[in-house]
């Protein structure tokens, strides 16, 4: 549950600043009268999402177990894909995502009502989609029940309280360094997607199990107990873990956590300006100053 409520409220969060951007500038701008169509956009993107998401789940529970464990597998690496692409976009663009987006509304305004439907249809299932494929994805690794999607929707309903009250001006959050640290908790959670993603394709015999097991700890860390739930739903923590779930598990989160906090390369310095020629020239002697010599 946990984890998913930190996806929820990470890319909720990403998509109602998205939709506040529009409106906005929408505002700001005299096209209230506009308003509508951003709406119809917005409410077309989530449906896409959770068609998606249901499309998903419906594909899962109609395959026999090979095949099932193989989608899941294959799906499960794909969301990661997505997510850690997103995590750096959003780090390396989140500066010009205003600039980026007024224009986009600028054109749309041109082109018609049409045009700015799509404008808020693209930019919110964008981020829609994603969400639905990593909530499915995590809700998968952590196993059935009820608790992956109630964290992910009191994620949502939290992120979408957020966006409003930043709107609105009620509150202010350093952004900046909320999206820094819900990035690292999704690397985590992705890193955990990841192994299970290769524990799918290892059972549907996709991928092969080198070494065998590296442990089970089943007994000391049982799966239904608090703890082991605690640890499955944050880190997808497994009590019996193969090899290669620990390889991969380690070759993902390491490096992508090291490129991730590592700072912005600055700008290299400007070169000097070069001197102008008159200065380059040699300075000639100064010749004698004869007025005040005697005659």
């Amino acid at each position: 549950m946990l984890a998913n409520f930190l996806i929820g409220l990470r890319e909720g969060l990403e998509a109602t600043l998205v939709v506040s951007i529009l409106v906005a500038y929408l505002v700001k701008t005299g096209h209230r009268d506009r308003l509508g169509n951003v709406w119809i956009g917005v409410v077309a993107a989530v449906a896409l999402s959770l068609g998606f998401g249901a499309l998903l789940t419906f594909a899962t529970d109609n395959l026999d177990d090979e095949a099932s464990e193989a989608f899941s597998g294959v799906m499960s690496v794909l969301a990661v894909g997505f997510v850690t692409w997103m995590i750096f976009w959003m780090r390396r663009t989140a500066r010009f995502l205003k600039t980026d987006l007024q224009g986009r509304l600028d054109s749309a305004l041109m082109m018609g009502t049409l045009a700015l439907t799509a404008t808020a249809f693209l930019a919110v299932a964008r981020e829609g989609l994603e969400t639905s494929l990593f909530i499915w994805a995590a809700a998968q690794s952590a196993g059935s029940g009820i608790s992956p999607l109630a964290g992910a929707t009191l994620g949502i309903l939290c992120a979408v309280g957020l966006g409003w009250l930043l709107y609105r001006r009620a509150i202010a959050i350093n952004l900046a360094r909320f999206f820094t640290w819900t990035g690292a908790g999704l690397i985590v959670v992705a890193a955990g997607v990841l192994s299970y993603g290769v524990h799918d394709l290892q059972e549907s015999g996709l991928l092969p199990e080198p070494g065998g097991v590296a442990w089970n700890v089943s007994d000391a860390v049982p799966p239904h107990s608090w703890y082991g739930s605690l640890l499955k739903g944050t880190v997808n923590f497994s009590a019996e873990t193969t090899w290669l779930q620990v390889v991969v598990w380690l070759l993902y989160l390491v490096p992508v956590m090291v490129l991730f906090f590592r700072p912005a390369r600055s700008k290299a310095r400007q070169p000097a300006t070069p001197a102008s020629p008159a200065a380059d020239q040699p300075v000639p002697p100064r010749s004698p100053d004869r007025s005040n010599a005697r005659g």
